[in-house]
């Protein structure tokens, strides 16, 4: 069963874990936007690539994060993975070519660096708030 990718949803996501509130993304955005049209974004399961690749650029970060990102999968590749017994060993479920450890040490690293990425920027958005807040 392959499931979709919520585009809209994780748009929220990574907005509220870079602290971004929807009325500054929509300053972000540009004239035309608002409050409740990001919240109505935030609902739609496909965004349409410009306004995608806009978003990613007003929050910097990548258009591939919105699109692949699916916690629903990385649950379901942990899970898959391991399977913890009563005695506390882990045995390695190899039905697989690729080895699974590896990818998730992958998947991890990219979080960090990603994760990283966004403090970053979130610190730079404060920035940019702190400055309009001391214009008005």
């Amino acid at each position: 069963m392959e499931t979709k990718v919520h585009e809209g949803r994780n748009v929220k996501r990574f907005r509220e874990m870079l602290g971004i509130k929807q009325d500054a993304l929509a300053y972000e955005l540009g004239e035309g936007w608002n409050q409740q049209k990001i919240s109505l974004l935030e609902q739609k399961e496909t965004i349409e690539l410009p306004l995608l690749k806009q978003i990613s650029s007003a929050m910097k970060v990548p258009v591939e994060a919105f699109q692949n990102f699916d916690d629903e999968q990385a649950i379901n590749i942990i899970s898959n993975t391991f399977d913890n017994f009563d005695n506390g060993a882990i045995a390695i479920n190899c039905n697989s070519d690729v080895n699974p450890i590896a990818q998730i040490i992958k998947l991890h690293e990219e979080k960090i660096a990603l994760y990283e990425r966004m403090l970053k920027e979130k610190d730079q958005m404060m920035d940019r708030l702190e400055k309009l807040i001391k214009e008005k």
